[in-house]
């Protein structure tokens, strides 16, 4: 009876995870892995689009080399594999199929969100 009374209980109450709410881009940071390979789009937070020009972009990327320095949203470190990454993001090819999209910048302080 109680394994029943379990069973309804989780099949009644919503699972909380990170992917169940809406995608947030501006509080992405840390290591990065930016996965190309449409197959494993469940595995992924989310779909990036690379926007070839900064003013299209939501986000402005900066790339840091060591995931310590990654400490801020548009500060991403690159994952060497998807095992290691703090969020793992698939890159597609057409913008309305992205959640949102980023460009990479050179100076460290322009990088961060640019929806707000």
């Amino acid at each position: 009876m109680l394994s029943f009374i379990l069973t309804l209980l989780l099949a009644l109450l919503p699972a909380k995870s990170p992917a169940a709410g809406p995608l947030e881009p501006c509080k992405i940071f840390g290591s990065v892995y930016l996965e190309t390979d449409p197959g494993r789009r469940s595995y992924c937070y989310g779909t990036v689009y690379v926007e070839p020009e900064e003013a299209f972009a939501d986000v402005l990327i900066f790339k840091e080399n060591n995931k310590l320095f990654a400490d801020k949203p548009g500060l991403w470190a690159e994952a060497p594999a998807r095992d290691f990454a703090d969020y793992v993001l698939l890159v597609v090819t057409d913008r309305s199929r992205a959640d949102f999209s980023i460009h990479y910048t050179t100076v460290r302080s322009f990088a961060g969100c640019k929806t707000n």
